[in-house]
């Protein structure tokens, strides 16, 4: 069975393979934007190179770090990268995790700083856009400044969905069928991924003790709602976890 979920699993290393000096990247979020208003990379040279790939950054590296000048959102395209902070006591505080598709560092618009630290879980590719530019774009293009207010009110949406008193079944629940919906939205049509993150990471996100995550894991599985080997997480019963994540959700 083991087999047959290591068959399934979506690759987090792969890249999107059509990003060349002229093409956007099949996962990128503002290419079919650009693409319908009739531009390719090519044609946004004049506008100080808009996007550029960068990586790889290796397990443990900084995209960026807290407290460093914002010039840039970073759209990744291979790998996962988790984002994070800590207090004057020394303590982490795991904010959010990414995958391929989805941008980093929109929080540092305001502040113009950025506010947290963007590190590496595995081997990890970004496009990196230069906002300058791209908010000269978005005075052109209505479609591209909607396109950033869409992702900044995901991302708040994001970061309400563990603010109340809810159990811990219910936030891993919520934090797995999450990861599934994106994985989807991604071009992955399936019920099985990897946990890239450590549980030590995924308990300090959802604010619960690792032996907690650990714990309802085992339950998950005992109950027959998922499957784990390894890294490998398969979801068995997404009904159920819909029905525990009810009150994190909006299915």
């Amino acid at each position: 069975m083991g087999r047959m979920i290591r068959s399934r699993l979506p690759q987090p290393h792969v890249l999107a393979d059509d990003g060349d000096e002229r093409n956007f990247c099949s996962t990128c979020v503002f290419g079919p934007i650009f693409w319908a208003a009739g531009m390719d990379k090519s044609s946004l040279h004049d506008l100080h190179a808009l996007v550029e790939h960068a990586g790889p950054y290796r397990k443990d590296e900084y995209i960026f770090r807290r407290g460093e000048r914002f010039g840039a959102i970073f759209a990744m395209r291979g790998g996962v990268a988790k984002t994070r902070v800590i207090d004057d006591d020394g303590r982490e505080q795991v904010l959010g995790f990414f995958l391929p598709g989805e941008v980093i560092g929109l929080d540092a618009i305001h502040p113009e700083i950025y506010p947290c630290d963007a590190i590496a879980l595995d081997t990890v590719y970004v496009c990196r856009f230069s906002f300058a530019a791209l908010t000269m774009l978005a005075a052109k293009l209505p479609d591209v400044q909607r396109q950033l207010f869409r992702l900044l009110s995901a991302g708040i949406g994001k970061a309400t969905i563990l603010a109340g008193d809810h159990t811990a079944d219910e936030r891993m629940a919520a934090f797995l069928l999450d990861l599934a919906d994106r994985y989807t939205t991604r071009g992955f049509p399936v019920k099985c991924y990897r946990l890239m993150m450590p549980r030590t990471d995924i308990a300090n996100h959802l604010r619960l003790a690792t032996e907690t995550v650990s714990r309802v894991l085992r339950r998950f599985c005992d109950n027959a709602l998922i499957r784990v080997k390894g890294r490998a997480l398969e979801l068995l019963d997404v009904p159920r976890l819909r029905h525990l994540a009810r009150n994190l959700r909006h299915d």
